[in-house]
């Protein structure tokens, strides 16, 4: 006997896996509107990111940092640097380091990007404590899951 959709445990609806899908969809979505004026992709906009933050990297520590494999990033940054946002060179030290920097352009870009955060929490309708409260889940999430791989 077929159990009853609400008992069923393999429904769609009951799945987390497709509500993260679907939310990430529809975000992926928003920011590709969000970002139009920038010119960047939401792959482009997350380098972009983590290189506003923390300055230089190496190639390696922005796969770390973004959770993309070389494979993911390496058109990323060569579409980035044909737009004259970044440059890639090579460590004197050791050629199978590539640093990635920003140019002044790419770095002049963060104050037009200043305000996506906030368009999007609106867009949202999350509060800031809503939206800080889920981002912490979330993070959690990927570290017991991420965590588990490391482990089995």
């Amino acid at each position: 006997m077929a159990e009853s959709a609400e008992e069923d445990r393999l429904a769609l609806d009951k799945q987390l896996c497709f509500s993260l899908y679907a939310a990430s969809r529809a975000l992926t979505g928003l920011y590709r509107e969000l970002l139009e004026d920038l010119e960047l992709t939401y792959p482009q906009y997350l380098v972009m990111l983590a290189l506003w933050e923390q300055g230089t990297l190496s190639v390696k520590e922005l796969s770390t940092t973004l959770h993309l494999d070389s494979g993911t990033l390496s058109p990323l940054l060569r579409r980035l640097e044909g737009a004259g946002l970044l440059t890639r060179e090579r460590s004197i030290e050791d050629e199978r380091i590539v640093h990635v920097a920003l140019t002044e352009v790419g770095q002049q870009l963060r104050d037009r990007a200043h305000g996506i955060p906030d368009d999007l929490l609106c867009a949202s309708e999350l509060t800031h404590d809503q939206a800080r409260d889920l981002k912490e889940r979330l993070d959690e999430l990927t570290r017991a899951v991420e965590g588990r791989h490391r482990y089995a």
